[in-house]
């Protein structure tokens, strides 16, 4: 893995559409459409979220209409990983054999074509290469009947902050579809998350899992962030902790806590 980790990487890629968020025409109330729980806008006819403008709506929406579609994910660790590729809009190959099956390359990522081409060539997210490229990658992986953009499992690393600082939301300004994060204190056991740490669906594989250190480092990854709670309360045996009131309140929240 640590070849293909090398080649494909994570890749940064810094959002190109800021500028164009700006001018809108239409905006929903917070969380109107419930298969899409964040705040989107108009803009020339196009849908896009408003504080993560990178994000590919329509894509991401069909990923988590996929994932609540999910039956049981108990079983051999081959066969749950090959559901959550698919789930996520992704092949199933040598460039995505990486996914899900290290620590840090848990975060399924739905973005909008003219942003998966870039690179991070500022280093704003921290441990990440100034000079990968992962568009032709991206291009070539994603399953196209999801919608228009891309799909990607990026890296986790910086999810741990307020807001988080990873990929997905730095280089991207996408929001993730689903993050996967191993429960302690036994890390036999997973969650999938949305983008404000709900839980959307957990599963105890069975099999030769991701090494015990690559578990053990995932939920490090995260803890302290709004990722990890719906972890360690899978570990416990516990029901997924209560909603946070709104995603439009946690988003200020959120941007209170960056200085915003």
């Amino acid at each position: 893995l640590a070849s293909i980790v090398a080649a494909v990487g994570c890749g940064g890629l810094r959002a190109s559409v800021m500028a164009a968020a700006t001018a809108t025409t239409a905006a929903p109330g917070c969380g109107a459409d419930r298969d899409y729980p964040f705040e989107t806008a108009q803009r020339d006819g196009v849908e896009y979220d408003v504080k993560y403008p990178g994000t590919a709506v329509e894509r991401l929406r069909s990923v988590l209409g996929r994932v609540r579609a999910l039956g049981s994910l108990d079983g051999p660790w081959p066969e749950v990983r090959s559901q959550l590729l698919a789930a996520g809009g992704l092949k199933e190959d040598y460039s995505t054999s990486h996914a899900f099956n290290d620590d840090n390359h848990c975060d399924l990522t739905t973005m909008r074509g003219e942003v998966s081409f870039n690179s991070n060539s500022d280093g704003a997210v921290a441990m990440i290469s100034r000079g990968n490229q992962l568009g032709p990658h991206i291009e070539k992986a994603s399953l196209p009947e999801l919608g228009v953009g891309g799909s990607w499992s990026t890296c986790t690393n910086g999810a741990h902050l307020t807001p988080p600082s990873d990929v997905a939301h730095v280089q991207f300004s996408s929001r993730i579809a689903f993050k996967l994060v191993w429960a302690p204190p036994d890390f036999t056991t997973f969650v999938l998350v949305d983008d404000e740490g709900r839980e959307l669906k957990r599963g105890t594989p069975t099999g030769r899992l991701p090494p015990a250190h690559a578990r053990q480092r995932n939920y490090a990854l995260v803890k302290g962030g709004k990722y990890a709670p719906a972890a360690e309360a899978a570990g416990a045996g516990q029901p997924p902790p209560e909603e946070k009131a709104g995603t439009c309140a946690a988003d200020a929240s959120e941007s209170r806590a960056a200085g915003a």
